[in-house]
């Protein structure tokens, strides 16, 4: 063994020992990175040194951890694998020693008087991750010792830094979770626009640190975005430009019914240039029952500043935005309609209707009708229903205490609570103990709501049921009556409320009937009420009719047997039947 061999052999060891302490003591990304650097300069004199992750979608090199760069070339500049010495390093998947870089065509010149390098790429599982980069301002600064340490230390590290990197971004993806929940849960809460507007910049602020800022809506006609609230490096500001819908990076956003981000707006013609500064871009449609009602717009002076992650993030925040915005903005318009009294609820009465679904769901093993009728204008009973994932859906019908216009308010409260926990698809007991967690934070005295929230899987033909003080569901199969024995106290009263959840496998035939308070109590001029049993005679009676009729049925007893008299409160009925034959598979 040689001299140089046997120097080279007794650094091995402490080396090591020095390497799996870093790897075994840190999941902090920036800690881990930092004491690479440490652990190099120990085995390696360098002045500029760099550790550059790879972009796997854009196969660039970035800067994540850098010694001797200017701010500006760590944070702008991007290596495309295979071009200069660390491009090279990577697509080569080995190390890269240059002892004069002036001779050699490959070097990407970043840093002034820089006379070699050595460039080590960073491999996982052979997958690359990115490089490790070192440079001199002396000629024939890097020997082969070097180049060997540098690739026993990266071979080792990459490790450590892939497993840091994935617990940053795990850490970073929960607290984001954790956050949007909380502004979720807060938005849903602001009924005032202009309040509500101003509310979302100040939350979106602690998720991504934009420079600019705006919230475009749409106007009326449905033509052009109006700027409703903008923000320039953290002062309001007010922009009179409005922008026609497909024009501009906005445009696109609210036609293509989805986000665009754009890294360099110099090189994206779409981009209407309205701030000097912006030099990255990320507009997300506000969607409401898919229909857009406005853009999220970001702007900021740095190129390539948003990334997928905002993208994401925002994206799944606009949903909640969104409901937040038409939620603010419906309990604008329902109050201004009290101030008119009796000429101003029918349009309440529009506006209500509106919220209802414009059309049952087309189930492929499954019937569904429904129907509301207010005993005012306006009232507070409701029912919905909600897409899931994996051939499911959500079926919801509701009754809040009161009638009239304080009803419907709060009724259309719940139904942006409903909503704003939707996304997630939670079961039905976790549904009514996440709307009472939320109206139990805005508790309003007198106020509450009675639930039933089901959950109907069309590939497997099962339900599952939960109830928060509605009258118990009618389950009609095999030619007789079952009473679905589902209670629970109301939403919006008690903290601490459980639900029980109930599950049913169906067959074709198989008949659920949901109803509110309104069609029990109903009474006639002798006091007496129309009852469950009066329903369950009606259900018995006609084993084989559609829910159309089933629904219709129900509604001229009722109105029969009240003679005409003033209904005292809300009647909903929803009704569901497995269609004949749902058994059978293709």
């Amino acid at each position: 063994m040689t001299a140089t061999q046997t120097d080279f052999a007794s650094k091995i060891d402490p080396l090591l020992l020095e390497v799996a302490d870093v790897v075994n003591t840190t999941l902090d990304l920036d800690t881990t990175l930092r004491r690479v650097a440490e652990l190099v300069r120990k085995v390696i004199d360098y002045e500029i040194f760099a550790i550059l992750l790879l972009n796997e979608k854009t196969q660039e090199l970035r800067f994540r951890f850098q010694v001797g760069y200017t701010k500006e070339v760590a944070e702008r500049l991007r290596i495309r694998v295979g071009e200069g010495v660390t491009g090279i390093a990577a697509q080569r998947r080995e190390a890269i020693l240059v002892a004069d870089v002036s001779t050699d065509p490959r070097y990407i010149s970043a840093v002034p008087n820089v006379h070699s390098e050595l460039a080590v790429p960073l491999i996982v599982k052979n997958r690359l991750i990115g490089v490790i980069d070192i440079e001199s301002p002396q000629l024939n600064h890097f020997t082969e010792e070097h180049k060997r340490l540098l690739t026993l230390i990266a071979s080792r590290m990459a490790v450590g830094i892939e497993n840091a990197r994935l617990y940053t971004r795990t850490t970073r993806q929960a607290r984001t979770l954790v956050l949007l929940n909380e502004i979720a849960r807060e938005l849903t809460s602001i009924l005032n626009v202009d309040e509500l507007l101003k509310r979302i910049a100040e939350l979106l602020s602690r998720l991504i640190d934009y420079q600019m800022f705006s919230i475009l809506l749409v106007d009326p006609a449905g033509d052009k975005l109006q700027h409703r609230f903008s923000q320039r490096f953290l002062e309001n500001i007010q922009l009179k430009h409005d922008i026609p819908m497909g024009r501009g990076v906005v445009g696109a956003a609210a036609e293509l019914k989805q986000a665009v981000l754009v890294p360099d707006v110099t090189k994206d013609p779409r981009y209407i240039k309205l701030n000097p500064e912006t030099r990255s871009e990320l507009a997300v449609p506000l969607i409401y029952k898919d229909k857009v009602i406005g853009v999220l717009d970001l702007e900021h002076t740095r190129r390539g500043f948003f990334t997928e992650d905002h993208r994401r993030t925002v994206t799944t925040l606009a949903a909640q935005v969104a409901i937040a915005i038409e939620n603010a903005r419906l309990y604008e318009e329902i109050a201004r309609q009290e101030k008119r009294l009796e000429r101003d609820l029918a349009m309440a009465r529009t506006l209500q209707v509106r919220l209802l679904p414009p059309a049952v769901p087309k189930l492929a093993h499954l019937d569904i009708a429904a129907k509301f009728v207010p005993a005012r204008a306006i009232g507070g009973d409701l029912y919905d229903f909600v897409g899931y994932s994996l051939s499911r859906t959500a079926i919801v019908i509701g009754d809040v205490s009161g009638k009239g216009a304080p009803a419907a308010i709060y009724a259309a409260l719940v139904s942006g609570i409903l909503r704003s926990h939707a996304p997630i698809e939670p079961g039905p007991a976790e549904m009514l103990s996440a709307v009472n967690f939320s109206l139990g934070e805005r508790r309003i005295e007198g106020q509450f709501v009675s639930l039933i929230y089901a959950v109907w899987d069309d590939r497997s033909r099962t339900l599952q049921v939960s109830n928060s003080g509605l009258p118990r569901p009618i389950y009609f199969h095999d030619g007789k009556l079952e009473i679905i024995e589902a209670t629970g106290l109301p939403l919006g009263l008690f903290d601490e409320a459980e639900y029980d959840e109930f599950s049913f496998k169906a067959k074709p035939g198989d008949l659920f009937l949901f109803f509110s308070d309104g069609i029990l109590d109903a009474s006639n001029q002798a006091g007496d009420l129309f009852g469950r049993e009066r329903v369950g005679e009606i259900v018995a009676a006609h084993p084989s009719a559609s829910v159309d009729d089933v629904v219709k049925l129900i509604f001229e007893a009722v109105n029969e047997h009240a003679a005409g008299g003033e209904a005292f409160d809300d009647q909903t009925v929803v009704a569901i039947r497995v269609k004949a034959g749902a058994g059978k598979r293709k």
